[in-house]
């Protein structure tokens, strides 16, 4: 065979190699590419969640921030409107700014939340500038804390202890709910309304001893110990004996099943304004706000002779009176303090000959100093849920931040620009605060000299601030104090103090 033929067939033998490693090369560079594309992708994913993740969460904490400087504005609005109330001869009652956070924050929120804006001011929003949020939006609840029985009375001193013992007898002591405790409870056990009642103020009380809730007799503490009922259950353990961190440790105490939780404690996980306890209240029960059932056990629980605390149909008139009188009122304060409430069950006011005239018998009270003590016609203590969302393609990130704001103490937003003022300065300007503001006053009152003795340790010496300037030491403090840590603690901030604050 020729050279020749030799090479043409080595050639024909080699032909289509080319193609083969094109194909391969092709095969791996498509591999290659589809597992950078997809870790590419999942990066850019990652990326933007975390971009929006962001974004809700600074949405969700403008809506606490909004909604703290909301509430701290409601002394201002209810100063406005005093006169009015002038001539009907009475201070003006807190005006619950809470319950319409959704309607007056729209002004900052997203489009739909303008728009609930606009229907409730009736203006065009259009016009507004440096309003709203751009690919962000927020959902805000507050819930006022005083409108429910604090469980956490039962940390307190004994006299509270009882006070408390009565209100929780008085909301599960009709007579409707008696199949609840003639029944096993989720231990397996028979607990009686005493029992439970017993049981709840003794998981936070700081005694060894078993709270007596029958407040018929006079029979003090029981020496028997506490944690003989939990000591036999399997797996044993220790009732806390410290105050209440949440709701849900109700689950850990004696007699606390779930058809006790849904009736008494949490009715409508839908609506938390139906809880009837907290365990976050300043102690006292504000009577504008609590919902009719929270209202009929205080009233019961303070009550020598009631009707309604008797007979279920009784009861359940009481409930239906005050929810209409809250449907017509729109729920506007009805009452100024204390006095009015206990004047209206005795049927000796406006709104009490209302209820005569519907045959609603009037209420004799055991004490009226003691219910005085366990109620209110303010607010302090409110929870702030507020849920950042923020819409990108079919990704919908949410955050949500559970907030708890105490407002005891805490001055008024003028108040507190007059503590920012030179002495002379603020009376000038008519901004002098009320007692306790810290506003230009006599040396050792209000919030200036609170933290003055709170920064020297003596209450005698400390001077009221000059140009005092939040998250800065007055002149008067000892050399080397900081305001970090819990000094920082001590600065009162018209915006109330964080006592709780939780994100998810």
């Amino acid at each position: 065979m020729t050279t020749a033929k030799r090479r043409r067939k080595k050639r024909s033998r080699e032909r289509g190699v080319a193609l083969i490693l094109v194909l391969g090369a092709l095969t791996i560079l498509a591999v290659m590419l589809t597992d950078f594309q997809d870790e590419t992708s999942a990066e850019l994913g990652s990326a933007l969640s975390s971009r929006d993740g962001l974004k809700a969460e600074y949405a969700a904490r403008s809506a606490v921030s909004l909604a703290r400087l909301l509430i701290a504005a409601e002394p201002t609005i209810r100063k406005a409107i005093a006169p009015l109330f002038m001539l009907m001869g009475g201070p003006p009652p807190q005006i619950p700014v809470w319950q319409f956070a959704d309607q007056v924050l729209g002004a900052f929120n997203d489009a739909a939340g303008q728009a609930k804006f606009s229907a409730l001011a009736s203006v065009n929003m259009e016009k507004g500038k440096k309003l709203g949020m751009e690919g962000a939006g927020f959902d805000i609840e507050i819930l006022d804390e005083d409108s429910k029985i604090d469980l956490n009375n039962a940390w307190r001193d004994p006299l509270t202890q009882t006070r408390l013992a009565a209100q929780i007898m008085g909301l599960i002591a009709p007579l409707q709910y008696e199949p609840l405790f003639t029944s096993r409870d989720g231990d397996g056990q028979y607990s009686d309304r005493l029992q439970i009642c017993s049981a709840m103020i003794d998981w936070a009380d700081a005694n060894q001893d078993q709270m007596s809730c029958d407040l018929r007799t006079a029979l003090g503490p029981s020496t028997a110990p506490e944690d003989s009922f939990y000591q036999q259950l399997d797996p044993p353990y220790f009732r806390k004996n410290a105050p209440y961190d949440s709701l849900e440790e109700l689950h850990q105490v004696r007699g606390i099943s779930d058809d006790f939780w849904s009736t008494f404690i949490d009715p409508d996980p839908n609506d938390p304004t139906r809880r009837n306890v907290t365990v976050w209240g300043t102690g006292k029960v504000n009577v504008n706000t609590a919902n009719a059932q929270t209202l009929l056990a205080v009233v019961c629980g303070g009550a020598t002779a009631a009707k309604m605390c008797i007979d279920p149909l009784e009861g359940a008139k009481f409930v239906a009176l005050v929810n209409m009188i809250r449907m017509f009122t729109s729920g506007a304060p009805v009452f100024t303090s204390a006095n009015g409430f206990i004047s209206t069950l005795k049927q000796q006011s406006p709104i009490g000959l209302i209820l005569k005239s519907l045959n609603l018998e009037p209420v004799v009270f055991s004490s009226e100093a003691e219910v005085k003590k366990a109620i209110t016609a303010e607010s302090k203590v409110f929870t702030i849920i507020a849920t950042g969302r923020v819409k990108s393609g079919q990704r919908d990130s949410r955050v949500r931040i559970n907030a708890v704001i105490d407002f005891r103490s805490a001055p008024t937003p003028a108040q507190l620009l007059a503590n920012q003022l030179p002495p002379g300065a603020a009376a000038a300007l008519g901004l002098g605060g009320a007692p306790g503001s810290g506003a230009a006053g006599s040396p050792g009152t209000g919030v200036a000299g609170g933290l003055g003795a709170a920064l020297t340790g003596s209450a005698t010496n400390a001077l009221p601030f000059s140009g005092f300037v939040p998250g800065q030491l007055p002149a008067n403090a000892p050399p080397g104090a900081t305001v970090d840590g819990a000094l920082a603690y001590l600065i009162p901030n018209p915006g109330g103090r964080i006592v709780y604050f939780h994100m998810d």
